[in-house]
């Protein structure tokens, strides 16, 4: 299957949606971010010097899932209809793990505004944890469902 953003000449576009039909479209993505103990401690308690980290990383994926067509550049702008952002401490990694679900009625799916969403809440917490862990590292994100229009439905295994 060729790759959708480039025309037969080779140059990036824009693909053209105009000829496909408007269904309810589903999208759940997730990620992780691993810290050290101290850091996981300090979030869990709620000790973090710049306030509630799980709290503004919720906010912060909502923003990123909106504004993703100002962030990738191929990206059609949707109406998104549902945004949710769920942080879950997982003492086992230990850090956080991030799952987004994003919906529409539209044209086009809302992957990437569902991987924006975690790329920026773990960026998040990323900021605001990182005067006393550096070493963070952010990975996994990945598109865990997708679900409407001609393609069809799509679940990571």
């Amino acid at each position: 299957m060729p790759l959708t953003h480039f025309d037969k000449k080779g140059d990036a576009h824009m693909v053209d949606v105009s000829d496909k039909a408007v269904t309810p479209r589903v999208a759940v993505a997730e990620g992780h971010i691993r810290m050290a103990r101290e850091t996981f401690d300090i979030i869990a308690e709620g000790k973090a010097k710049k306030g509630d980290v799980l709290g503004v990383a919720r906010l912060a994926g909502i923003m990123g899932a909106k504004k993703t067509p100002d962030l990738i550049p191929l990206c059609h702008p949707l109406p998104v209809t549902k945004v949710a952002v769920e942080l879950t401490l997982d003492p086992d990694l230990p850090g956080i793990r991030v799952e987004a679900t994003v919906k529409t009625t539209g044209q086009t799916g809302v992957e990437m505004e569902a991987l924006t969403a975690v790329s920026t809440a773990a960026l998040t917490v990323y900021d605001m944890a990182k005067a006393v862990d550096k070493a963070m590292e952010i990975g996994g994100i990945r598109v865990l469902l997708k679900d409407g229009g001609k393609s069809g439905r799509y679940e990571a295994q």
